[in-house]
């Protein structure tokens, strides 16, 4: 019985410490748009100047 409480404990701070790893890594903006960049270079924003 003590090794399940042990382990329950020990499943529990792993658990705290993604979710806090995770929280941190969002607020710093880890997860932000990670796909426009990536496509950002296949669209022309720009107008072609004719010569005149």
């Amino acid at each position: 019985m003590s090794a399940m409480i042990l382990l329950i404990a020990f499943s529990l701070t792993v658990a705290v410490s993604f979710l806090i790893a995770f929280i941190v890594s969002t607020r710093k903006g880890q997860y932000d748009d990670m796909h426009t960049p990536s496509i950002r270079i296949l669209f022309d924003d720009e107008q072609p100047q004719n010569p005149s």
